[in-house]
C-alpha cells in the first residue's frame, strides 16, 4: 500500500498523543469538506488522507480502549464522502466533533 503520509506511515504516527491524532485526522476533514465546494478531486484525496490516518490511528496499540469510536468515525466519514450519508452527517457536524481535539491539542503545547 502506498501512504500520502509516508513518515507517519513508518512509526512517528504513534508518538503523537491520541489528541494529536484526532485533530490532524480533523485537519483533513476539514480540509475535504473545504474543497468539496471548490474542487471535488482535491475533497476526496483530503478524505482518503484523513481515512490513511484514522487507519494508522486503530493500529496504534495505545489507543485500544478507544478503538470503537475511533472505527465508528472511520465508518460516517465514509458514508459521508462515498455513500448516501445514511448517518446524516454534516459539515458542521464534523467541525464540532473535532473542535476539540483540535483545542486540546493547542492547549496541551
Amino acid at each position: 500500500m502506498t501512504f500520502q503520509h509516508q513518515a507517519m506511515a513508518s512509526g512517528s504516527w504513534q508518538k503523537f498523543s491520541l489528541v494529536e491524532q484526532m485533530a490532524n485526522i480533523g485537519a483533513e476533514v476539514g480540509r475535504a469538506i473545504n474543497w468539496s465546494k471548490k474542487d471535488l478531486s482535491y475533497s476526496q484525496a483530503a478524505a482518503v488522507r484523513a481515512l490513511e490516518l484514522l487507519d494508522l490511528t486503530l493500529a496504534d496499540r495505545k489507543n485500544i480502549s478507544c478503538f470503537k469510536e475511533i472505527a465508528r468515525v472511520r465508518e460516517v466519514l465514509v458514508d459521508y464522502f462515498w455513500y448516501n450519508n445514511e448517518y446524516s452527517s454534516s459539515a458542521d457536524l464534523w467541525n464540532s466533533y473535532f473542535y476539540p481535539f483540535n483545542w486540546a491539542a493547542r492547549i496541551n503545547r
